[in-house]
Parts: C-alpha cells; sequence; structure tokens
C-alpha cells in the first residue's frame, strides 16, 4: 500500500522535480538575470532589424523596438545602470523593514511570539491562516512579500514542518491572491482610474468606481484560500516531507511546556503589547478624516462625529486610499517592529542600551548580501525590457489575435484571462501593464457590449495567477532569497517548481469561479454592471 501511495504521488513529483532539476540546472539566479539583460538586448536588435511595430492603442501612434544595440542604446545601460538599481522598486521597502523586523527579532519578540501562536493555534488551521494573512495584506500594498513571507517559515519551522512549505503558502496568497481581498487596497483605485481613462475613449462620460471589483473580490477571498491550502497539503508537502526541518524554537525531543513564555518573556510581551496598542490608537487617530467620516448601511446613514487633531497621516483630500498613511505603510511598520521590538527588550532584559538595538537592525542588513547582488542583475533585466517596448508589441498583437477569434461570452473572457496570465510573465507590474492594455481591451469589449468593470476583474484574474512564478513579478529576486536560507542550493528551479502547482490550480479554479459568475450574471461591485449600452449610438 505504500508503495502504491508513493506511486501515485510520484506522477507530479516527477513533472515537479523535471521542472526543479532544469530550473537549477541554469546558472546562479544572479548569473541567469544578467544573461537575460543581454538576451533582452539581442531580441531588442532582432525585432529592430525585423521592423516589427504596432500603433499605439491610445494615440494611434506607430511603436517599434528601441534597438539597445545602438550608440544610444549603449548610453542609456551605462547612465541608467545606477538608477535602476538604486530605483529597482522592492529594494527600499525590503531594506527599511527588514531594519525595524530586525530589532524585533534580535529582541526576541518574534521568536516568543511564534511561541506563542504554536501553542495555542491548532496545527492543521495554520496553512489556511497563512494563504488568507497573505490574501490581507494586499490591502497594505506589498507588505506582505517582506514581512509575512519570511513570517511564515518561521511559523512553520516552529511547528516542526519545513519552512519553504510556510513560504510557499503565504506567497501563494499574497501574490497568487493579489486580485481577492475582504478589503479594498491601494491597488484599487489605481487600475479603475486606468480603466475610466480608457473608457472614455469610447463614453467620455464614463466612470468606474474603486469599489468596481469588490463583490467579486470578496468571494474570491475564502475560494483562494482554500485552493491555497488544498495545494499546500496534498501538492507541495508531499514533496518537502522527509526533508529535513532546520531548527528554530521547538527543540528536538523538547515538550510543548517547555516552551512556555518565562516571566521575564511574558512581561516583555505587556511591555509590547501596551506599545503596540498606544501606536495603533496614534495611527489610526492619524488616519481618522478630520470632518468625520459619513457610512451608508442598508440604506441608513451613519455619521460620525469630528475628532480634534485627527487627519494628520492624510492629504487634503482626506482620502485614506491616496492618503500617506497607506504610501507610507513601510515607515509605519518599521516604526511596529522598532517600538514593539524596544518595549519588549527593556521588559524581557534583552535590551539594556541603544548598542543593542542597533546591533539588532545591523544583524538584518547583515542577511541581505546576496540578496543586493541579485537585485542588481534582476534590476537591469527588467528596466532593459521595458525600454524596449518588446511588451507593448506582445500585448497589442495578442489583442489583435483575441478580437479575430469571434467566441461567445465566457470562452472570449478566459482567452482573455489566459493571455493576461501569459503576458504577465513578461510584464511584472500590474498598474503599468494594465496601463498598456486598458486602452486595447476595454474600448474593444465595450463595443461588443461588455462593461469596463467586467474587462477589469478579468485582467485581475489573469495578472494574479502568474505572479508567483514570473522573473518579471518584482519581488521574485527576494522569494528565491528567502528560499536559499533553508535551501542554499535553491534557485529559480526549485521556486518555480514549488509554486508552479499554485498557479495552475489557481488559474483553472478563478476561471472556473469567473465562468460562473457571468453565467448566474451576479454583480461584480456595487453599480458594477457586467454589460455596457450606450447612452448614444457610438460613432465610428
Amino acid at each position: 500500500m505504500a508503495e502504491s501511495a508513493t506511486k501515485k504521488r510520484s506522477l507530479m513529483d516527477r513533472f515537479l522535480t523535471i521542472v526543479e532539476r532544469g530550473g537549477n540546472a541554469l546558472p546562479h539566479p544572479a548569473t541567469l538575470f544578467a544573461l537575460l539583460a543581454l538576451g533582452v538586448v539581442v531580441l531588442s536588435w532582432v525585432a529592430s532589424m525585423a521592423g516589427l511595430s504596432v500603433a499605439h492603442p491610445s494615440t494611434g501612434e506607430l511603436v517599434s523596438p528601441v534597438n539597445l544595440m545602438s550608440i544610444e542604446g549603449l548610453h542609456r545601460m551605462l547612465t541608467g545602470a545606477v538608477t535602476n538599481f538604486t530605483g529597482f522598486a522592492p529594494l527600499g521597502v525590503v531594506l527599511v523593514a527588514l531594519i525595524g523586523i530586525g530589532v524585533a527579532e534580535h529582541s526576541g519578540l518574534i521568536g516568543a511570539s511564534l511561541r506563542m501562536l504554536v501553542l495555542a493555534a491548532p496545527k492543521f488551521l495554520l496553512t489556511p491562516v497563512l494563504v488568507f494573512a497573505g490574501v490581507m495584506s494586499n490591502m497594505a500594498s506589498e507588505i506582505g512579500y517582506v514581512l509575512l513571507v519570511p513570517l511564515g517559515a518561521l511559523i512553520f519551522m516552529s511547528a516542526g514542518r519545513h519552512p519553504i512549505l510556510g513560504m510557499a503558502a503565504v506567497f501563494a496568497g499574497v501574490s497568487g491572491g493579489y486580485s481577492a481581498n475582504l478589503l479594498i487596497g491601494t491597488i484599487d483605485p489605481l487600475l479603475s482610474g486606468l480603466s475610466q481613462e480608457a473608457a472614455r475613449i469610447v463614453d467620455p462620460n464614463y466612470t468606474v468606481s474603486p469599489l468596481a471589483n469588490w463583490y467579486f473580490m470578496i468571494a474570491s477571498t475564502p475560494v483562494i484560500t482554500l485552493l491555497g491550502w488544498f495545494v499546500t497539503e496534498k501538492i507541495v508537502a508531499p514533496r518537502f516531507s522527509d526533508a529535513h526541518v532546520p531548527s528554530l524554537t521547538l527543540a528536538e525531543g523538547a515538550q510543548p511546556e517547555d516552551q512556555r513564555l518565562s516571566p521575564a518573556e511574558r512581561r516583555g510581551m505587556m511591555y509590547a503589547v501596551g506599545t503596540v496598542l498606544a501606536f495603533t490608537v496614534l495611527v489610526v487617530w492619524g488616519g481618522y478624516p478630520a470632518q468625520g467620516v459619513s457610512l451608508d448601511l442598508f440604506g441608513w446613514t451613519l455619521q460620525l462625529p469630528q475628532v480634534p487633531g485627527s487627519g494628520f497621516l492624510l492629504d487634503e483630500r482626506q482620502d485614506i486610499l491616496r492618503s500617506p498613511l497607506l504610501s507610507g505603510v513601510v515607515v509605519i511598520i518599521f516604526l511596529y517592529g522598532v517600538l514593539a521590538g524596544i518595549a519588549f527588550g527593556i521588559g524581557a532584559g534583552t535590551i539594556k542600551s541603544d548598542n543593542d538595538v542597533i546591533k539588532g537592525m545591523a544583524a538584518s542588513m547583515a542577511t541581505l548580501g546576496g540578496y543586493l547582488v541579485l537585485v542588481f542583475f534582476a534590476a537591469q533585466f527588467v528596466a532593459f525590457f521595458n525600454w524596449t517596448q518588446l511588451g507593448l508589441i506582445f500585448a497589442v498583437e495578442g489583442a489583435d489575435f483575441l478580437k479575430a477569434l469571434g467566441l461567445p461570452t465566457i470562452p472570449l473572457f478566459i482567452c482573455f484571462i489566459l493571455l493576461t496570465a501569459v503576458v504577465n510573465l513578461f510584464m511584472g507590474s500590474a498598474s503599468a501593464k494594465w496601463a498598456l492594455m486598458a486602452p486595447v481591451f476595454i474600448p474593444m469589449f465595450m463595443l461588443l457590449g461588455y462593461s469596463p468593470e467586467m474587462t477589469q476583474v478579468a485582467y485581475r484574474v489573469g495578472d494574479s495567477v502568474t505572479n508567483i512564478i514570473s522573473p518579471m513579478m518584482s519581488y521574485f529576486a527576494l522569494i528565491i532569497a528567502f528560499f536559499q536560507r533553508y535551501e542554499p542550493k535553491a534557485g529559480i528551479g526549485t521556486l518555480v517548481a514549488t509554486m508552479l502547482p499554485y498557479s495552475i490550480v489557481f488559474l483553472l479554479g478563478w476561471s472556473v469561479m469567473f465562468g460562473v459568475w457571468i453565467w448566474l450574471e451576479l454583480p461584480i461591485g456595487p453599480d458594477s454592471p457586467l454589460t455596457y449600452i450606450p447612452a448614444s449610438p457610438v460613432a465610428n
């Protein structure tokens, strides 16, 4: 029976092992990104010599590949290398967040919190909780990548499970479930604004709300959580079941009662909780609009009063989604880590002077040497590809092909989801990609009778599912570095082989959900119809 069970698992195991070995047979990730950057340079020359070109979807201007194998291209690569590196979006986020987390870790706060979590929570619920936490982290920009992914590894190690499983579960929620959430995040007004501008190519008065996809996002959250739970335990976990689990908190042979907090740690935890609550009150006060809040609940209007001195973390519009409160969330996370870590250290006696605080910050920076090297080459690759405009050319050609198919509604949008998923492998940024694709697809689908809101939600599904296997995703290099902490030989192959089952299952499950949603003609958000009916005939 055991041999039979092994054979039943081996089909998927063999496939993923081939993917992993093939990927890991490639050079070091940093070397690979350097070779990819060089390949983009050569490809830009080939595309330029071939005379490829498309009409820009917004302006109608002819777009041709930018040849980087030219004098101008050489000058741009030389002068832009440093700014490509220093301006790489994830770099500053990672450095700032990890400084604060380093204080919390050095003081012992993270270790003590994990022991409390492992002793209190049923182990079988750790996986869905981590996937769900990853999904929900998207409302606070991209902090889930730098905070929750490594924390997932520590939580699984504390529970006696392989750390890569914990990272995979969180990464699947954070990145694969990027368009699922119970709340509205920072990406929603950004995408809706781009959709609105594209819709006005056809209808100058059309508006798209930031809540355009909210109902679909809410329903997607439990779906992604359950799918992520299934993939982690049934597909990914067997590949790591016999692997060595690094020790963290629960020493080998130790009993759970031996891991309970000491009196000093309990005192430190009380200090930390009090500090976190006090700082949270300050943040909430700063994020509360000075003029009060008006809430519409089931036809009733609830007016919350003004609070003196509030709103200092908002901008002049008092709009929380576009305010410094959310755009500065990384600094807030940094402050949480530093303040809570210091408070715990004072209470537990692990921090006695400012030297201990600085040591904690420095310790977290000492682990990032390999990541910084990797990011340098990854940043060049991403920048070179964007400069060549090959991504735009690919998107427009794909749109023309999709329009020529003439498919019914559900098959048409499933093809659009698949196209977006493929394009996402070459263009990482959701907003930058939508800025290029929205002017192509939204007018096209509007003329076919489909609403911009429906097109946007289909785009978001396709954009999410391949994030976790796309080298163009900004945090891809960071996740490889996290993997290498526990599997030094891990490379792109390890990451892709681990995350590929999530990508496939999410794509299938989410596409089925989307098809059923459209078939039932359910609204995808408040005042967000599925069909577009122009107020007046569209001029040719």
